[in-house]
């Protein structure tokens, strides 16, 4: 029987909705099925794609923080202020503080539910991939990181986590268009990034290879290469990769930052990650 891939897609900040991934799933199946198509029926099958949308915690308060200033002083650039709140408003919120139930945890709940879920519909020891986009790149390797680092989770009961859950079977990590060299400020050392693959992987899939390619575009201001952050950083990540995201109107300016998910040279890099760990998981 023909192993599946678990792929979850992480977004980032801005005003997002519950489809913010229906274009990428659309062409991470097409690009998938195109490369394997003459060795199996219905390739995309194998592969179990799960969006993770934690903008919801954030956009009810935005929104009205939004309503309260511009209705009450009439703040001169309207959209340019909307946008600013959508976008640094989740990075401020997304802070750890000391009190029970914050933010930070709120965020991390989203993300177990969704590997919970990829766990039952993929396996429980299906190899993971994370495709994380802006500050979804941030919370995706915190996440792990506490996984890796601290053995720590939202708290879920007394409810038995599979390996995908506990983040064992991590292979393919995506970083797309992300912050992450900026929350490097916060830490005086700033040199422990998260294992890719997991150090647990080997016991599930022996001589399994993985890989942490992170994509940036030059003429985004909120995307940055990762491997000259820290030499930590430069033997975790396999490569900083130049792109140039957008269309006509956007790939020239830095509303490049929203189109990582749909740009063909990202999702075709992606893809190929993918094909050559489903055919050495099924030996193929």
């Amino acid at each position: 029987m023909l192993k599946k891939i678990a792929v979850a897609i992480v977004h980032g900040m801005g005003n997002q909705t519950e489809e913010f991934a229906k274009d990428s799933i659309e062409m991470i199946k097409r690009e998938f099925n195109r490369n394997l198509e003459q060795i199996i029926a219905n390739p995309s099958s194998f592969l179990i794609i799960e969006p993770m949308f934690w903008a919801e915690i954030f956009a009810e308060r935005e929104k009205e923080l939004f309503r309260k200033l511009h209705a009450n002083h009439n703040l001169n650039f309207h959209d340019l202020r909307k946008f600013v709140i959508h976008y640094l408003g989740d990075a401020v919120a997304y802070q750890p503080v000391e009190t029970n139930q914050h933010n930070y945890e709120r965020v991390h709940k989203k993300i177990e539910n969704g590997l919970q879920s990829l766990s039952m519909k993929a396996g429980n020891n299906a190899p993971l991939c994370v495709i994380s986009h802006s500050l979804g790149a941030v919370i995706s390797s915190n996440y792990f990181y506490d996984l890796q680092y601290k053995e720590q989770l939202v708290d879920s009961g007394s409810r038995d986590r599979s390996p995908l859950e506990q983040g064992d079977t991590l292979t393919l990590f995506y970083t797309l268009g992300t912050t992450l060299p900026l929350w490097s400020l916060r830490y005086h050392d700033f040199d422990r990034p998260i294992n890719i693959p997991s150090p647990k992987l080997n016991e599930y899939y022996p001589g399994l290879s993985g890989e942490w390619i992170n994509f940036f575009d030059k003429e985004d201001i909120l995307g940055y290469p990762l491997r000259e952050v820290d030499k930590s950083y430069e033997n975790a990540v396999k490569e900083d990769k130049e792109v140039n995201v957008g269309n006509i109107l956007t790939n020239w300016n830095p509303f490049s930052h929203s189109a990582y998910l749909t740009d063909e040279n990202v999702i075709e890099t992606i893809v190929k990650g993918l094909v050559r760990t489903w055919r050495q998981i099924n030996n193929l």
